[in-house]
């Protein structure tokens, strides 16, 4: 019994190395490419237009719902806005710190 376990252990440590070399490698590979860059564009757009959008469905809904003084629409826009430069700059420093 004793002997299966170190067995087992054996191959258990061969695949966390082998995963682990594979890793390194894998990070050693990685270069800036324009797809990269297309990508983290494609992500800060998306990390901005959709807080954006959602405020102004909000916005729009509540303004059917609760009419007042205040436009909610335009409220929520500027906080989706807001919101939405807080989550694009987070992507770029977080970008930023991995290379």
């Amino acid at each position: 019994m004793t002997g299966e376990r170190d067995r087992e252990s054996e191959t258990e440590a061969e695949t966390i190395a082998r995963k682990s070399r594979r890793l390194e490698a894998a990070r050693k590979r990685t270069t800036a490419s324009p797809w990269r860059g297309l990508g983290m564009f494609g992500l800060v757009g998306w990390s901005v237009a959709v807080p954006v959008v959602a405020g102004i469905a909000l916005g729009i809904w509540m303004d059917r719902h609760w009419p007042g003084r205040v436009s909610w629409t335009l409220t929520l826009l500027v906080a989706g806005a807001a919101l939405g430069a807080l989550n694009a700059w987070f992507w770029v420093q977080r970008e930023g710190r991995d290379d």
